[in-house]
């Protein structure tokens, strides 16, 4: 099993999860994840990070078919606007590079929010912290762990 900051944190919180580790072929997409978990699509959940004109980041974990709906995220969230932070920028602010970021340990705590669906599915799939590490869990406690809120995120 990888030791990535996702792992170890829900590890140490006594939390249940599931590790799936498979090569990803050069994809790092969920709807390929999906593919090689044998898993529905709307299950695969995807992690997604933005910024606000005041600098604010935010997470949003959206299904990994779907698109952010970034009018109803900054909705969600307060702000007036959002947009996503640009890909060189993921590693240095969450710890995670592009295809591997986690909700879940990220170098600081960031608003999070988790696209309503998630709470329709006993499990969903989110990133491990790795390329090709995906955690299964229960999205209810996901949600916690995070202190994310779940909300109508995508178009």
């Amino acid at each position: 099993m990888p030791k990535t900051n996702a792992i170890r944190l829900l590890a140490s919180a006594g939390l249940e999860f599931i590790v799936h580790e498979y090569e990803m072929d050069g994809h790092s997409d969920a709807l390929y994840s999906a593919g090689k978990l044998g898993a529905p699509p709307e299950q695969v959940f995807k992690t997604l990070v933005t910024v606000s004109p005041t600098g604010e980041h935010l997470v949003f974990v959206i299904p990994g078919a779907g698109e952010l709906d970034l009018k109803k995220a900054a909705k969600a969230s307060g702000q007036k606007s959002i947009v996503m932070i640009h890909q060189k920028e993921l590693l240095p602010l969450t710890g995670y590079i592009h295809g591997g970021c986690s909700p879940v340990g990220m170098k600081k705590a960031f608003p999070t929010y988790i696209d309503e669906t998630a709470i329709l599915f006993d499990t969903i799939y989110v990133s491990g912290g790795a390329i090709g590490c995906t955690l299964q869990m229960n999205p209810e406690r996901l949600a916690d762990f995070v202190h994310a809120t779940f909300v109508d995120l995508c178009k």
